[in-house]
């Protein structure tokens, strides 16, 4: 099947910042494709580019086999985009910005009230039709501006951070609605600084300073991190990591939260890692087998410098 998204070799610079390095991806259809990286990391410029906003410096972007340089008003009738600031009118209520949209792609009169029924049914904001926009809450607000995206029946949908700064159950309930999209055809690109959003994926690319440092389903990416990994729970011996780097069979050690994850080289026995490290500090530990995380993966695959396609 010919992939709807093709990028290839694609590079993007503004002034003296390279924002994006030859960037290669496809997405096919129906696919729920996410772009994972932290700020920074040349996921914004890659959307607007998809979305016709940018051209790129080098390579190719083609969005249905129409090349973005050449074929904008053909890719933008067939794309909703969702940027990170979505521009909601505050003082028009549900219903109105969802009927300014409709008439901004000019959707056809007699097909706005069952497209209105759908979107209310999945968004679930019927209750709150007559509701001003600028008195939703955040979650709303998101479900309101992807209702407004969606109003044309677009086939690909690009999101850029819909969720962040929104509450863990609205972030959930939005991600329930892209599957939902995803189930009845939609192409989804979406980007995100979350991992936990990204194992919701089908596929997903890993940048960093604007190139891939890996791709492919987000399990096979942790399921090819094969290092013993160890846990060390101690808040206390979290500021102390420096030390625990310079113990022998240590290949890296990162700081989560109130743990500390330590990687391995796999040529030492657990009993004897951990009885090295408590020498290193003065005290007994006790370490934690663990499995990683796309996180672990993440941070892994900054420090090697590789890029890794699965």
């Amino acid at each position: 099947m010919t992939p709807l998204i093709s990028v290839d070799h694609f590079s993007k610079s503004y002034e003296e910042v390279r924002a994006v390095r030859d960037l290669t991806f496809e997405v096919n259809r129906g696919e729920l494709f996410g772009l994972i990286g932290p700020d920074g990391a040349g996921k914004t410029t890659t959307m607007r580019t998809l979305v016709t906003l940018l051209r790129p410096d080098t390579g190719s972007v083609t969005v249905d086999g129409m090349d973005v340089r050449t074929r904008m008003k053909d890719i933008r009738a067939i794309t909703g985009y969702m940027p990170q600031r979505f521009s909601l009118y505050p003082d028009l209520s549900v219903e109105q910005n969802i009927r300014f949209f409709a008439d901004l792609f000019a959707v056809p009169r007699e097909e706005l009230p069952a497209r209105m029924d759908r979107l209310y049914r999945f968004s679930r904001l019927e209750a709150f039709s007559r509701r001003l926009a600028g008195r939703l809450s955040g979650g709303m607000k998101q479900k309101l501006a992807l209702s407004c995206t969606l109003i044309h029946d677009p086939v690909l949908l690009v999101l850029d951070e819909p969720t962040t700064g929104v509450d863990p159950v609205s972030r959930n309930e939005f991600w329930e609605i892209l599957h939902e999209l995803r189930a009845q055809g939609v192409t989804i690109v979406v980007s995100t600084p979350y991992m936990d959003e990204a194992m919701k994926c089908d596929r997903i690319v890993i940048m960093h300073d604007g190139a891939s440092l890996a791709q492919g389903s987000p399990r096979d990416l942790v399921a090819s991190m094969t290092v013993p990994m160890y846990a060390l729970d101690d808040r206390d011996l979290v500021m102390n990591f420096s030390r625990i780097e310079t113990v022998p069979g240590v290949r890296s050690v990162q700081s989560f939260g109130d743990s500390l994850h330590i990687t391995s080289d796999g040529d030492i026995l657990p009993e004897r890692l951990q009885s090295a490290i408590g020498g290193a500090l003065g005290r007994d530990v006790h370490l934690r087998p663990i499995s990683p995380s796309l996180e672990d993966v993440f941070i892994a695959l900054i420090e090697e410098g590789g890029v890794h396609v699965l």
